[in-house]
């Protein structure tokens, strides 16, 4: 059996839950390779990735390249003598990086690949209104999430739950996979599968403004997919229209009423407590949003200061 000494590679809060199970779990990581630092905020204030702040507090060797090709940075992850590399909500390593350790770098994705590989394939799964998602390891090779898969495990998704609480419980599925498949490395057993490409494999593409804006005129059912997908974090959002004024507004949080109307679709329905929007097969009732320069709050809360015309509108 060959003791383990890892290099740990990964950035945001998703990556510290794996990086403390592997600590938790007596192996030795010998160091810890996150982002460099970013401008932040009104001020512009550096901010430290999630994956630094931890190895800083636990007396971690923390490297932070600008380029992975940098040979000062090569050198000084050569120097660590790592026979094994592991890497959660990284970026595409080079194949320098990727082949140095003798045992390989293996990657964990919140994915059953071959589907969602990406960027986003916590979000995605929910979007797409998938019944079930999982967690993969898998080898890294020269493209992104397409290597030599070692272990996969699957949880179901609940109807209600939004990205944030799905990423809790994959950071946790994914903790447990990470140590399993450390084990069968350490004991020299470890599988290797194939992916296989098909033209139904389903891609997790890069959020952006425009892939997060809500379409009224799409069912009930997907835009609430889209909305539970995108909470907390980007946010779905749209623009409501009243009075010849105009708001960019997020919405986290959301339920379905399915019923026959004579509304417009994106007519924006208020009462003293309740705000709906028409959709072509009932209405979406919002429960949490945010409006711009204001903080996230309930409807109640907002329409406690905030009245609407019987005109205004969701687009």
């Amino acid at each position: 059996m060959e003791k383990l000494r890892i290099v740990f590679m990964g950035t945001p809060e998703f990556a510290v839950g794996i990086l403390d199970t592997i600590i938790k779990n007596n192996y030795e990581v010998v160091g810890v390779i996150t982002a460099a630092d970013k401008p932040a905020g009104r001020g512009q204030k550096l901010k430290y990735s999630a994956v630094k702040e931890y190895a800083l507090a636990n007396n971690l060797t923390l490297l932070q390249p600008i380029s992975l090709k940098d040979e000062i940075f090569l050198s000084e992850l050569k120097a660590l003598n790592a026979n094994l590399q592991i890497v959660v909500a990284f970026r595409m390593l080079p194949k320098v990086v990727w082949e140095m350790p003798s045992l390989g770098t293996f990657n964990l994705h919140a994915s059953l690949l071959p589907n969602y590989r990406g960027a986003a394939p916590i979000n995605w799964a929910i979007i797409n209104g998938e019944t079930k998602t999982g967690v993969t390891t898998f080898f890294i090779d020269d493209k992104i999430d397409t290597g030599a898969m070692i272990l996969s495990s699957e949880i179901p998704i609940n109807e209600t739950e939004n990205a944030g609480h799905l990423h809790d419980r994959l950071m946790e599925l994914g903790s447990k996979t990470v140590i399993d498949t450390l084990e069968m490395i350490e004991k020299g057993n470890v599988s290797r599968e194939i992916q296989k490409d098909t033209a139904e494999i389903k891609t997790a593409y890069k959020l952006n403004k425009e892939n997060c804006k809500i379409d009224w005129t799409k069912s009930a059912l997907e835009i609430n997919n889209l909305i539970r997908g995108l909470s907390p974090y980007p946010a779905a959002w749209c623009f409501f229209g009243d009075k010849n004024e105009e708001w960019n507004v997020k919405i986290y949080e959301a339920t379905i009423s399915t019923e026959e109307h004579n509304y417009a679709i994106g007519s924006l329905i208020c009462t003293k407590k309740g705000m709906k929007v028409a959709v072509k097969n009932g209405f979406i009732q919002i429960l949490h949003l945010q409006f711009p320069g204001k903080k996230k709050m309930s409807t109640p809360e907002l329409l406690n200061g905030l009245a609407f015309s019987v005109d205004a509108k969701a687009y």
